[in-house]
């Protein structure tokens, strides 16, 4: 292993930056062969995703994910913790047991016999930081299964939506005074979805959109039914899933298909790992109000851009036939505005595409995100989900220090939800209970990403972003 070098205080943010930039480190081979599965990010396509294999082939010297992870604590990568150990001897049992498991009929004259029972799954729930995206993807790195896939929950809906957008366009047209046949395009996207996958790892399982909870039941009780494993992590339990959402009702029989088929586990030590001590990669946050800040922005920008082969130019993204402009990018560096990022309609799969072509984004002049910045909030949250997903390096210029960028002021004064509230014929008072109008959602979500970016200012998470020698 590599020794952590300590950065020194004093450096200045572009001191510490060319120190960075100069340094060679040798491989972290233990922590790679994890780290490398989370920068697998989901493929918004409506169509098969070829997965790598690299994550067995590289931790092959351990015998299953409880190994690897004892094989970490012996090697003071990680600390011992029961509660992320008692997760893991439950993933190593399912491990074990998916040996050689498929959903795929072996012959013409399977559908004749009663189809072997699938294993149940887990849904891992806890607060934020307590390690819960690493055990899973210690079990995905050595799940010896024909086909499987390692997803962030949005991503995947996004791309669950796509796949029935195509069902329903691919359907004849109605003829001229003729009724049009009723069709439901959830069974076969479930079971396009079965063939490609008999393993499916969520990251992040939350529900806030009205038009996924609405369809999850019927989604996953036919994934289940054709014999996918699930193995999902979150921060809240099954049944406070989707809590206060608009039409609640018709999402709850969901948890009940849940529960059945995937056992509930807690990972809770009461400790953020993300934010325990660690070597800072120099100065990766300013505040707005600090001297020189923006100047301090460019220097740092313009001294990464100088390694780049490219000239500082605008960028123009092609995003399933969309073009997404930012202002200004060198190579894999992007140097963006909150408004630019977060006050357009974008999405996660504009998030997705950044991630791939950049390594390191800057992000300048984030607000005070109130009540009436809930769109741009959840934007923020989904942004930073993905490039935290992808191991993308951060620079941010805010107003406010990052704890207190999202606040609840109570005010739903916003005309946008009002608008809403009358549509839905909804009182003030009645909807102050519902996510949608009262932020509670976002409030929730934002603690891990609060989290998240507090990791991603640390050197190690900084050289592992580096895409310089890879």
């Amino acid at each position: 292993m590599a020794a952590c070098i300590p950065l020194s205080s004093k450096m200045s943010p572009s001191q510490c930056l060319r120190f960075l930039l100069r340094q060679k480190y040798s491989p972290r081979k233990l922590i790679k062969s994890v780290t490398e599965q989370c920068k697998r990010g989901y493929m918004v396509k409506s169509e098969p995703v070829a997965e790598e294999n690299g994550g067995i082939t590289m931790a092959a010297s351990f015998r299953g994910p409880l190994d690897h992870y004892n094989g970490m604590i012996q090697d003071r990568t990680l600390r011992d913790d029961e509660h992320q150990r008692a997760v893991l001897q439950k993933l190593d049992q399912l491990h074990k047991t998916l040996r050689g498991y498929s959903n795929t009929p072996t012959s013409i004259f399977s559908k004749f016999f009663t189809k072997p029972k699938p294993p149940k799954g887990y849904y891992i729930y806890g607060d934020v930081g307590t390690g819960k995206t690493m055990v899973m993807d210690m079990f995905y790195s050595y799940a010896e299964t024909e086909k499987k896939k390692r997803v962030h929950f949005h991503g995947f809906m996004l791309d669950v939506h796509k796949r029935i957008h195509r069902l329903k366009q691919s359907m004849p047209k109605r003829k001229v005074g003729k009724m049009a046949k009723s069709y439901d395009p959830i069974a076969p996207v479930a079971e396009e979805i079965s063939e490609e996958a008999c393993l499916l790892c969520f990251d992040e399982f939350q529900v806030t959109d009205i038009a996924d909870a609405m369809i999850l039941k019927q989604l996953f009780e036919n994934l289940f039914l054709n014999g996918v494993v699930v193995v999902a992590t979150s921060n809240r339990p099954p049944e406070d899933l989707y809590k206060n959402g608009l039409q609640r009702v018709n999402f709850v029989p969901f948890i009940a298909v849940l529960q059945k088929y995937c056992q509930t586990l807690r990972l809770d030590s009461g400790i953020d790992y993300r934010k325990r001590s660690r070597p800072l990669a120099g100065k990766l946050y300013f505040l707005s109000s600090e001297p020189d800040a923006e100047a301090t922005l460019d220097k740092m920008f313009d001294e990464l851009a100088f390694k780049q082969n490219d000239i500082t130019r605008p960028r123009v993204l092609n995003v399933h036939n969309r073009k997404v402009r930012l202002s200004k990018a060198c190579g894999t560096i992007a140097d963006c505005t909150f408004d630019e990022l977060c006050d357009r309609p974008l999405g996660a799969s504009d998030y997705l595409e950044m991630s791939r072509l950049f390594d390191t984004i800057f992000i300048r002049h984030i607000p005070l995100l109130t009540l009436n910045k809930k769109t741009q909030a959840r934007r923020l949250i989904t942004l930073v989900d993905t490039l935290y997903d992808h191991k993308v390096r951060v620079v941010i210029l805010a107003d406010h220090p990052l704890e207190d960028i999202f606040i609840h002021d109570g005010d739903h004064g916003h005309d946008e939800s009002h608008v809403l509230m009358d549509d839905l014929g909804l009182k003030r008072d009645e909807a102050s209970s519902l996510s949608i109008f009262s932020g509670e959602e976002e409030m929730f979500a934002f603690q891990r990403t609060v989290s998240r970016l507090t990791e991603m200012q640390t050197e190690e998470y900084w050289l592992e972003g580096d895409r310089s020698n890879k």
